[in-house]
């Protein structure tokens, strides 16, 4: 959050209000409902000020959502954006900078009943990605490229986050029979054999380095990536340059981000002090508005951070995705997100670095 004065002086007299699922960010405010923006330089953010410190209502503004009624209830809306579905809990790796390290999870398999009823409902909403991933290794899935299919023939897009371990020639010839996907991200800490199989319980650098080299030249994806997770020290920043100077000629953009510690659950990364005014969510993009996160057994939690499920939002075996989405268990957490009513002490976003305050 900035030092932007948001609050109107006769706020709780007045018909209207300011959205309060809006993010104030240095050179915006954004609304996550309609993924518009008005920059600080828009005269529409000149009548924004004008309602905020005079209470003028302008038209534009009310149509547009960025001031709303003071009776309204936005909070079981939604803008459906990304939706990462978890087929599987299995992962092959057991990264430091993932809770599978300190406790994996039994292996559990979503139905694929399950999954080509979500994957139909999905064809309804106009999504930037949907994810074959969570917290597990989504290519060494038997079912991998059916499932991608499956995506494909929906004509939703694909995206795949993964370690590249199972991500073999033959697999990636048998993707591209089947299309382009719209973005694959591969987590490769290091080419240092040792410290790889320090930083990940497993000695797949070889394996994953051919695979690489196999695919790095061929359009696989839109967006094509390599992320070096680290602690922004000199042997992150070592372990990036290397990474970066091997896959220069490629279609892989490398790029470097520090290791988080998933909202507090590990003793890894970024720490941040217990937050008390919640205001939001930036975790690309508002979690509980433009995001929907689907476990094997098609419950739906509140954020991928969420790694024990303390927080469902929903169940897709028994509601639709429609359902979920506007339901109530989702709205009331979407106000405890944006600090609409006040959350528990022990909310996951209190010790999230993503959570916006004010």
């Amino acid at each position: 959050m900035t030092s932007i004065d948001f609050e109107p002086a006769s706020v709780a007299a007045a018909a209207w209000t300011v959205n309060p699922f809006l993010h104030y960010e240095e050179s915006r405010v954004y609304n996550p409902l309609t993924d518009r923006a008005l920059p600080l330089d828009n005269p529409g953010y000149v009548r924004f000020r004008d309602f905020v410190d005079h209470g003028v209502v302008d038209e534009a503004l009310v149509r547009d959502g960025w001031i709303v009624r003071a009776d309204q209830d936005l909070s079981h809306r939604s803008l459906l954006k990304v939706v990462s579905i978890e087929t599987m809990t299995a992962c092959n790796q057991k990264c430091y900078f993932c809770p599978v390290s300190i406790a994996p999870r039994e292996d559990e398999n979503m139905p694929r009943e399950l999954y080509e009823r979500i994957v139909a409902q999905l064809r309804e909403y106009r999504l930037d990605g949907v994810f074959l991933q969570s917290y597990n290794e989504p290519t060494i899935d038997k079912r991998f490229v059916d499932n991608c299919r499956t995506l494909f023939e929906a004509g939703l897009p694909v995206a795949v986050l993964s370690n590249g371990s199972g991500l073999t020639p033959a697999k990636v010839d048998e993707l591209l029979r089947l299309g382009t996907m719209r973005y694959l991200c591969i987590n490769l800490s290091t080419l240092d054999r040792d410290k790889y199989k320090a930083d990940r319980g497993a000695d797949h650098l070889g394996v994953v380095l051919r695979n690489l080299d196999y695919l790095k030249n061929l359009k696989l994806a839109e967006q094509m990536r390599i992320v070096v997770l680290g602690g922004m020290d000199d042997v992150h920043r070592s372990d990036f340059e290397a990474i970066r100077e091997r896959f220069a000629d490629s279609l892989f953009e490398v790029a470097m981000h520090r290791a988080t510690d998933r909202a507090g659950w590990l003793s890894t990364g970024h720490h941040v002090e217990r937050k008390k005014k919640l205001a939001g969510c930036d975790l690309i993009g508002s979690r509980p508005i433009q995001h929907l996160h689907i476990t094997p057994a098609g419950k739906c939690i509140l954020c991928c951070q969420d790694y024990d499920e303390v927080h469902i939002v929903g169940d897709l075996a028994i509601s639709s995705v429609g359902e979920v989405l506007a339901g109530q268990e989702m709205a009331k957490m979407r106000r405890w997100v944006y600090g609409i009513e006040e959350a528990p002490d022990d909310f996951i976003c209190r010790t999230c670095e993503f959570a916006l305050t004010r």
